[in-house]
Order: C-alpha cells, then structure tokens, then sequence
C-alpha cells in the first residue's frame, strides 16, 4: 500500500486538493502497477510561520519582485 505525504501552505482549496490527490494517485498506480484503492495521500498544511527556507520564515519574507 503506497502511502505518500505531501506538506504544503495552508490556502490552497478543496477542489485543488481533490485535484492533487487523484493526479498523484494516478501517477503512482501507473508507475507501480497497483490499485488506486491502495494509494494513500495525506495532505497537511502548514502555516508560512511555521515553515523556514534559508532560517527565514515564509511569513517574515518580503515578496520578490
């Protein structure tokens, strides 16, 4: 049973979600011949303050131009 988890920010809506999960699924059922009953996707969001690149957070950084 192939489980994969995706962290992403928070914002993103319910259908880009669905979206995602059934592309994903669909990948992985053809790359290892499995069923897409046995395909889990978790999807957790994060808060931009809760998430750093580079010690910045992503709340704290100015946006680029």
């Amino acid at each position: 049973m192939p489980m994969i988890q995706v962290q992403m920010f928070e914002g993103r809506t319910a259908e880009q979600k669905a979206a995602l999960a059934q592309a994903l699924t669909e990948a992985t059922v053809r790359a290892l011949g499995v069923p897409p009953d046995s395909v889990d996707v978790v999807l957790t969001e994060v808060s931009k303050a809760h998430w750093s690149t580079g010690g910045v957070l992503w709340s704290e950084r100015k946006p680029s131009t």
